[in-house]
């Protein structure tokens, strides 16, 4: 007889959101959290479900208006008074609850000018941001756009202190991309236990470290072939020139329908989670020999 697990709700908090819900961060204090759809984010007290406050609103008089929309809200890890949101437009916004009951206007605002060199019809659409993360200290934000990683340093708002390209070979088929709407994919970032590493997704099936002390970074691949116990994950490595190497993949061979959107890293422990379509895989580092 199989065993079945099923989740039940405690509690149903409803009626405060009109879109999508993309993202839910609890507070430090353990008694608030915040909910965040594309056009605003509430804040909602764990224990009344029938009432929350409304503490970014960017809905425009006009939905014709409308040119941007939130992709991601998280509490700071300490400071309960502080949260973050990003936005399709590119844009970090930090707010302080304390300021004023509506923070999208006294928010402070990360963003990276945009090198014209690199202008393009896909510009706008591969700068939306599609995950913001406090560092595990507070000090430090990482955000995830279509191509890359970058670390910001909260007391800094004018350009990101580190850039980790995710998958940069990506560029020369964004056309590709947006034909089969892959370039609108949603990829999530996370840090480890000690802020000192990133990981995030790609397709594929890859996903990406990046070592922020060393600059070194890694590909990986989750499969169903490298998932027995004890097997230990090679290098993957993506060709872009003509000649390619024995263990190396064509970036004309990526599959773009394996993708990892979702990751995980354990608080403590070199533990991490990757979601690859309907199938979750958990790796740990190596045991010293």
């Amino acid at each position: 007889m199989e065993l079945m697990v099923e989740a039940s709700p405690r509690r149903v908090f409803a009626n405060a959101h009109t879109y999508h819900i993309n993202s839910i961060s609890v507070n430090s204090d353990g008694e608030t959290y915040v909910s965040a759809d594309d056009l605003r984010i509430n804040l909602w007290h764990l224990g009344i479900t029938d009432q929350s406050f409304n503490i970014v609103d960017i809905k425009p008089a006009n939905m014709e208006e409308l040119t941007e929309v939130i992709t991601a809200a998280e509490f700071h890890p300490k400071d309960c008074n502080v949260f973050v949101y990003s936005s399709s437009k590119g844009t970090i916004r930090l707010c302080d609850m304390r300021a004023s009951a509506l923070c999208d206007q006294s928010a402070k605002m990360f963003e990276e000018p945009e090198d014209p060199s690199n202008r393009s019809f896909f510009s706008e659409i591969i700068s939306s941001i599609s995950d913001v993360r406090f560092s595990h200290s507070g000090r430090y934000l990482i955000s995830r756009d279509y191509l890359s990683v970058k670390v910001w340093d909260v007391l800094m708002d004018t350009k990101p202190v580190e850039t980790f390209p995710v998958h940069e070979y990506l560029r020369s088929k964004l056309c590709s991309l947006y034909e089969n709407d892959c370039i609108f994919d949603k990829f999530e970032c996370v840090w480890n236990g000690t802020d000192s590493s990133i990981m995030t997704g790609s397709y594929n099936n890859f996903f990406r470290m990046f070592d922020r002390n060393t600059k070194r970074d890694v590909t990986l691949e989750a499969s169903r072939e490298n998932c027995k116990p004890l097997h230990v994950l090679k290098p993957r490595r993506v060709n872009t020139s003509g000649k390619r190497k024995r263990d190396e993949i064509s970036v004309d061979s990526l599959d773009f329908n394996r993708k990892i959107l979702h990751t995980a890293w354990h608080p403590k422990e070199n533990i991490i989670a990757v979601a690859a379509t309907n199938n979750l895989y958990l790796f740990q580092e190596k045991p010293p020999s």
